[in-house]
C-alpha cells in the first residue's frame, strides 16, 4: 500500500512564465486592449445613452460623423469580442498546464475568477460604469466547466449561445409596438435624454467623486443586471467558448498555413464590415429612433461584429506568422501581456481627464478630439507596457492577481 501524500510533495501550482508565453496571444491581446478603447472613450467622456444613440448627445455632423461612423464599423464589439474569445483560450491554457504539472485546475481558476470580480465590482461602482471585469467573471464561472470538451461541440456550443441574443432583441423589439405608453417613455428616457437628464449627468461626472456615485452605481447596477441578461452574458459566453475551440484548432496560437489565416480574414473582413455598414445607413435612414434602432436595427453589429473579429484574428496570426511586425509585435505583446493594468490605466487616465475630481472635461470634447486622445493613449500604453517588462517579470496588477490566486507572493524583479 502507498503511503498517501504529504501536503508539503504535492505539486503547488504557478502562474505561466515569461518563456512559456504563447507570443501570437499576446500580441492579439495587446491589440484588443488597445482597441477597446476606441468605443469606451465615448463612455468616458459623453452621457451613455451617446454610447448607443450617437444622436442622444454632442455633434454628429462632418468629421464628428465620420468618426463615429468609422469607430463603430471598425471597434464597436469587435475587439470586444476578441478580447472575449482570449480570455476563453485563457482558461483553456491555464487549466491544461495546471493538469500536466498534477495540479487541480477548478480551485486556481475559482480563486482567479473571485478575485477578478472583486476588482471588476470595485472598478465599475467606484471608477466606471462600463467595467467588463465583473461580466467576465460572472460567465467565466459557468463557461469554465466546458473547457476539457472537443472543440467542434464547443464551437456548436458557442454558435448557439451567440443566438440567444438576437431572439431576444427580435422579440423585445416587435413587443415594442404593443408596450403601454409609460414603458416607452421610460425606455426613451435614456435612448434620448431630455435637458434636465443631460445636465443632471454632466452636473455629476464633472463634480465630486461622490456626485459622481450617483449616476455611476445606477447605471453599473443596470449594467449587471438588465444589459448583463439580455445581451452581455450570452455574447461573452458564445466569444469565449468560440476562443476555447479556436485554441484547441491551433488558429489562436498562430499554427494554421497562411492560406487558412488569408480566407479567415477575407471571409471574415469581406462579409462583416457590409453587414455593419448596412445597419448603419438604416439606423440612419430610420432617424435612430427607439422602436428600430434600439433593437432590431443594432443585429447588423451584433452579427457582422464577430465576422470582423474573426477577421482581424487572421490579420494579426498572419503578421505574426511572417514576422512583418517586428519591433511593434514585441511592443503589442508586452501590451498584450499587461492587459489587466492596462485596461484599469485607461480607466484612470481617462476618468482623470474627463470627470470633476480631475480636469472635467466630461461632456466638453467632441468625437474627433476624443479619437486624439484615444492616440495618446495608446502611445503611452505602448511606451510604458516595454518600459516595465523590460524590468519586472509581471504587470502590477497582473503580479497582485497571480499572488492573491496563487496565494503567496510571486518573483516581481527579472
Amino acid at each position: 500500500m502507498t503511503e498517501p501524500t504529504s501536503p508539503a510533495a504535492r505539486p503547488r501550482p504557478t502562474p505561466v512564465a515569461p518563456g512559456e508565453r504563447i507570443v501570437s496571444l499576446d500580441v492579439l491581446r495587446g491589440v484588443a486592449i488597445l482597441g477597446i478603447l476606441i468605443m469606451n472613450i465615448q463612455a468616458f467622456s459623453m452621457i451613455d445613452a451617446a454610447y448607443l444613440n450617437p444622436t442622444a448627445y454632442g455633434d454628429l455632423t462632418g468629421v464628428n460623423r465620420l468618426v463615429w461612423v468609422l469607430s463603430h464599423l471598425v471597434a464597436d464589439t469587435k475587439f470586444l469580442s476578441v478580447f472575449s474569445m482570449l480570455f476563453g483560450a485563457g482558461i483553456v491554457l491555464s487549466a491544461s498546464r495546471l493538469r500536466e504539472k498534477g495540479v487541480r485546475p477548478g480551485p486556481v481558476h475559482y480563486r482567479r475568477t473571485l478575485w477578478l470580480l472583486l476588482v471588476g465590482l470595485a472598478h465599475g461602482y467606484f471608477l466606471w460604469y462600463g467595467d467588463i471585469l465583473a461580466m467576465y467573471a460572472i460567465v467565466a464561472l459557468v463557461v469554465y466547466l466546458f473547457w476539457s470538451i472537443r472543440p467542434l461541440p464547443l464551437a456548436i456550443i458557442g454558435l448557439a449561445v451567440l443566438c440567444v441574443s438576437p431572439l431576444l432583441y427580435w422579440v423585445s423589439g416587435v413587443g415594442l409596438s404593443y408596450a403601454p405608453p409609460e414603458a416607452l417613455e421610460g425606455m426613451m428616457a435614456f435612448w434620448r435624454p431630455g435637458a434636465d437628464a443631460v445636465a443632471g449627468q454632466l452636473a455629476a461626472y464633472r463634480g465630486t467623486w461622490g456626485a459622481q456615485m450617483t449616476q455611476r452605481v445606477p447605471s453599473m447596477s443596470t449594467a449587471l443586471t438588465m444589459s448583463f441578461a439580455a445581451f452581455l452574458a450570452w455574447r461573452s459566453a458564445a466569444m469565449m467558448l468560440l476562443g476555447m475551440a479556436l485554441y484547441k484548432w491551433g488558429v489562436l496560437s498562430a499554427e494554421r498555413s497562411r492560406k487558412f489565416y488569408l480566407a479567415m480574414a477575407v471571409i471574415g473582413l469581406a462579409v462583416g464590415f457590409p453587414t455593419v455598414w448596412l445597419g448603419v445607413v438604416r439606423r440612419f435612414a430610420d432617424g435612430w429612433t427607439l422602436q428600430y434602432s434600439f433593437l432590431r436595427g443594432a443585429l447588423y453589429n451584433y452579427w457582422g461584429s464577430a465576422l470582423v473579429a474573426l477577421g482581424y484574428v487572421g490579420l494579426v496570426m498572419l503578421a505574426v506568422r511572417g514576422r512583418e511586425l517586428g519591433r511593434l509585435g514585441r511592443t503589442l505583446a508586452a501590451a498584450g501581456r499587461m492587459a489587466f493594468t492596462n485596461y484599469l490605466l485607461q480607466t484612470a487616465i481617462c476618468t482623470t481627464l474627463f470627470y470633476g475630481h480631475g480636469f472635467g472635461l466630461f461632456g466638453r470634447i467632441e468625437r474627433w478630439g476624443q479619437i486624439l486622445i484615444v492616440f495618446g493613449v495608446w502611445a503611452f500604453q505602448l511606451w510604458f507596457s516595454r518600459f516595465w517588462l523590460e524590468r519586472y517579470r509581471f504587470g502590477p496588477v497582473e503580479w497582485l492577481w497571480r499572488t492573491l490566486t496563487y496565494m503567496r507572493p510571486q518573483p516581481m524583479r527579472r
